[in-house]
């Protein structure tokens, strides 16, 4: 049967009708099934529980750091050193320093003292090989030698002796007693010229166990500081202790210049010494050359 054109129109509008609402409530269902928003469940949650994920989505807040007040150190200062170790030793400690300071002064005073002793001897020892040997006799000769030099008190021994042979002396073979004489004069010109090395000698081997000794009691003394006030961190360690080891640094600072002075005075003594006895030989030669016979 033939359909009118109403009718036809009308199934047409009717199909797509059906099919608009069939896509359409295709596209809304998907999201009207989806859970709500994190958003929206926090919401309604807030006046409940806290979200966690929101909780933990919120950093923690910083600590807050007080200001110090302590200014910073000053470069190049050293709250522990030696004027502290003064202010804060006891009487032991005070006397080991003055007694280092003592020390360390008596062997540069001696060192610096024999040194220019010992050049002055050795300055007189080449005038005596240049001109004491070229003189007409040997009183003239001893007069041209300075007063306080060891050549002219040997040589002054020389001539004494010269003169004391007689009496009980006369019956000692003048050789003999040349020989005796000349002897002691080296042997008392030694003794001065050595004279303050045996100083050098006692402040090298003692100061380093002085500084020991300054040390050990100032440590104790440290250690028992820091057991009162119950704090053993670093720094309340490390600077009384510091302060303590400076005396065993003060120990080898006054017996390191004590011990090389020596050795070196030592060695220059022990050449002088040599010349000495060489000019007391050959005066001990010319001495016998020259007496009158009988």
């Amino acid at each position: 049967m033939t359909r009118s054109p109403l009718v036809r129109r009308l199934g047409t509008a009717l199909v797509a009708g059906s099919l608009i609402a069939t896509a359409a409530w295709g596209l809304a269902r998907p999201a009207c099934a989806q859970p709500p928003a994190p958003q929206a469940a926090s919401a309604r949650l807030a006046g409940r529980l806290p979200d966690a994920a929101s909780t933990a989505a919120v950093p923690a807040p910083a600590p807050s750091v007080a200001p110090t007040s302590a200014a910073p150190a000053t470069k190049g200062t050293n709250p522990y050193g030696l004027p502290q170790l003064w202010r804060e030793g006891d009487g032991v400690t005070r006397a080991v320093l003055l007694g280092l300071l003592a020390l360390s002064l008596a062997s540069w005073y001696v060192i610096i003292s024999k040194l220019v002793e010992q050049g002055l001897v050795a300055r007189q020892a080449r005038h005596v090989a240049a001109r004491f040997w070229q003189a007409a006799d040997v009183t003239a000769a001893t007069a041209e030698l300075a007063e306080a030099s060891p050549f002219r008190q040997v040589a002054a021994a020389a001539l004494h002796a010269q003169e004391r042979h007689q009496g009980l002396h006369a019956g000692v073979d003048f050789a003999d007693w040349i020989d005796i004489c000349l002897a002691r004069a080296v042997e008392r010109a030694q003794r001065r010229m050595s004279s303050g090395l045996s100083l050098l000698a006692t402040v090298g081997s003692t100061s380093p166990f002085i500084g020991l000794f300054g040390t050990v009691w100032g440590i104790y003394h440290a250690l028992t500081a820091i057991a009162l006030s119950g704090q053993a961190s670093i720094d309340h360690v490390a600077g009384p202790v510091g302060s303590a080891l400076i005396m065993t640094a003060l120990g080898l600072a006054t017996a390191v210049p004590a011990v090389l002075g020596y050795n070196a005075l030592l060695r220059r003594h022990a050449m002088l010494l040599g010349e000495l006895r060489d000019f007391a030989g050959e005066l001990h030669s010319v001495m016998l050359s020259l007496r009158a016979p009988g």
